[in-house]
């Protein structure tokens, strides 16, 4: 969804379950430096909410963005921390 336009700074998983299923969470930080970079940062922020996720053995339960902080100087920069809930597909 990057499009090959941000560099990941941080990953992290977590085990997740509930009464009925069983899966994982994951946190991850995208930064998109430039312009150009920023602008397909902003086209991830409003798109990941409905986007439809295909992961073998995956179902993609829950999206977020967890928060976007915007600089101009020294280098215009977006970074956007987004998370998703996988659940193992029974």
């Amino acid at each position: 969804m990057a499009g090959g336009t941000a560099e990941l700074q941080l990953h992290s998983e977590h085990a997740w379950a509930s009464a009925t299923f069983a899966g994982s969470r994951h946190r991850f930080t995208l930064a998109f430096t430039g312009l150009a970079a920023i602008a397909r940062g902003e086209d991830l922020i409003a798109a990941l909410p409905d986007h439809e996720f295909a992961i073998p053995g995956q179902i993609v339960a829950d999206t977020a963005i967890i928060a976007a902080e915007q600089r101009a100087l020294p280098t215009p920069m977006l970074v956007v921390t987004c998370e998703l809930l996988l659940l193992a597909e029974a």
